[in-house]
């Protein structure tokens, strides 16, 4: 689960198979935590896939991590992708 404050702050909690949570491992957590990848970053938009998830910062810049197969998550290979 992914949940976006109105400062644009990231936390995440649930599995973090194929880090999909975005904390730099696979996880499971059982408490919200912050996404610290996204300290310094205003986040505005989020997207919570089965195994994957994105985000959209102030910039412009879109971030997507956790199952890459199928090319899902953007980055022209099927690897998976920690933050």
């Amino acid at each position: 689960s992914l949940a976006l404050t109105a400062g644009g702050a990231l936390w995440s909690w649930g599995s973090g198979d194929d880090g999909r949570l975005g904390h730099g491992d696979q996880q499971r957590q059982l408490l919200p935590k912050k996404v610290e990848a996204f300290v310094g970053r205003r986040v505005i938009a989020v997207l919570a896939g089965s195994s994957h998830s994105f985000a959209l910062t102030a910039d412009g810049s879109v971030w997507s991590w956790g199952d890459g197969d199928y090319g899902k998550l953007g980055h022209g290979d099927q690897q998976h992708q920690l933050l």
